[in-house]
């Protein structure tokens, strides 16, 4: 293989590796704000029933 060849696939592999870190990030933070969500609504029917 030539250097530019070899650079050029280095390239697309570091692309191909940035763009599924980003695609797990985004997914995370998805589940941390539906966990915030879930947290909220369950502090919300604590004081609900405290109230009661």
């Amino acid at each position: 293989m030539t250097g530019t060849n070899l650079t050029k696939i280095s390239i697309v592999f570091a692309a191909l590796l940035a763009l599924s870190a980003c695609g797990n990030t985004i997914r995370g933070m998805g589940k941390d704000t539906a966990n915030a969500v879930d947290a909220t609504q369950d502090a919300g029917r604590s004081v609900e029933r405290a109230a009661q």
